[in-house]
């Protein structure tokens, strides 16, 4: 898997919280993988904030910082581009990267949209770029363990599927009316937010998601008030000016899976809330079949509870730590019990991209498997408006698991 040695130039547009995470991951990669020989150089980076551009610089270590993100697309050293900006300006940013023959790493949603995700798409194929996702949670040892069992038939042919992803953030009634609550900025609520992980975990460990049918609703449908750029979706106003929200804060959705794929032909539900007390970051994935079960919880995301054969059903679920023997794992600790953390799955991600941009294997997430996730958000907008079934065409390049 060794590449030959090289220097990545990096920029970074929007230096939040997840800008600072890419940033961290990129320089934990030569720590991590030093046998690749790839070595990031953080170049320069932009936010429309003067603080956070000087936090990049003194504290991130990048070289220089702008508060026009312009200025790093043309800039000559950069190779690679980190958009952690919101959903909002995703297509106006990922596009002029793509034009500007810039490889990108972006969040997700890509785009507010289908349109938007696929005109991203259109751009980056035009540009013969390499494109990377925010899909993290794949990268779980556990999940990737998961993957494998299922792909090797060890559970059978796959019957049906669970999968939710349950989030608090904003169950605080008082929780103020950030960007994300507002269609133009941020597109779909709940679905884009935290609905297109599940759907993408499901598609990479089971297969192409073929039909929805999926039913919304809005538990808040008022927030406080809160300026742009003044606090974030955490933050709480007292007896402020109240304006409505506009998306969705829970949904859930009946699916069936395509013919491609160890899923094949299989059946399932997931569900996706922003508002719910109780789970923290409750993101779960069940895959049943003739012969046996996984089930994953990322609030746990160092096991695995596996059954295998129907003659063990009995004595129920073996835990699975995860250890070496498993995906990356042994990239960040030396045995079982020494668990990773959310932060350990990005720098899994920055290998796969620079991998990929470094002419290595293309294991990264791409901007088809985002046109594909946005497909399915759109499609279960549409399905809960109108209470019918809907179909999904397949998308060419994707990601989903497809070895029978």
């Amino acid at each position: 898997m060794s590449t030959t040695a090289r220097t990545v130039g990096v920029g970074l547009i929007s230096v939040g919280w997840m800008g600072q995470l890419h940033s961290r991951a990129y320089r934990d990669v030569p720590i991590v993988y030093p046998e690749l020989g790839i070595t990031p150089k953080l170049v320069i980076a932009a936010d429309t904030a003067p603080s956070r551009v000087e936090f990049a610089q003194n504290v991130l270590g990048f070289a220089e910082g702008t508060t026009d993100y312009r200025e790093v697309l043309a800039h000559p050293d950069v190779e690679v581009v980190s958009i952690c900006a919101p959903n909002f300006l995703h297509a106006e940013i990922g596009i002029a990267a793509a034009k500007a023959g810039k490889h990108f790493w972006i969040e997700k949603p890509v785009g507010r949209s289908y349109s938007e995700t696929a005109a991203i798409e259109d751009a980056a194929t035009e540009a013969g770029v390499i494109t990377s996702i925010g899909y993290n949670y794949r990268h779980a040892p556990a999940v990737e363990h998961a993957r494998t069992l299922i792909a090797d038939g060890r559970l059978g042919r796959i019957t049906n599927v669970r999968a939710s992803f349950f989030s608090g953030y904003a169950n605080e009634p008082n929780g103020a009316l950030s960007w994300r609550f507002d269609r133009e900025l941020a597109g779909s609520g709940v679905l884009a937010d935290l609905f297109s992980h599940a759907s993408d975990l499901c598609q990479y460990v089971v297969g192409p998601i073929a039909e929805i049918n999926a039913l919304t609703s809005t538990v808040y449908t008022e927030r406080p008030k809160l300026e742009m750029g003044s606090g974030t979706h955490f933050a709480v106003i007292e007896n402020g000016d109240m304006g409505p929200v506009e998306n969705e804060d829970y949904a859930a959705a009946l699916v069936r899976f395509g013919s491609e794929g160890p899923g094949s032909g299989a059946v399932g539900t997931i569900e996706a809330s922003r508002v719910i007390v109780g789970p923290e970051c409750g993101y779960q994935i069940e895959v049943y079949g003739t012969e046996g079960s996984v089930k994953w919880d990322f609030e746990r995301m160092n096991e695995l509870k596996v059954c295998l054969g129907r003659a063990n059903a009995e004595q129920g679920y073996t835990t699975v730590n995860a250890s070496p023997k498993h995906g990356d794992y042994s990239r960040f600790q030396p045995g079982p019990g020494n668990a990773l953390g959310f932060d350990d799955l990005k720098t899994i991600e920055a290998k796969k991209f620079l991998l990929a941009v470094s002419g290595g294997p293309q294991e990264n997430s791409n901007v088809h498997d985002a046109v594909s996730a946005a497909a399915i958000v759109t499609a279960a907008e549409v399905s809960a408006a109108s209470g019918q079934w809907q179909k999904l065409d397949e998308i060419a390049g994707t990601t989903a698991s497809r070895t029978a």
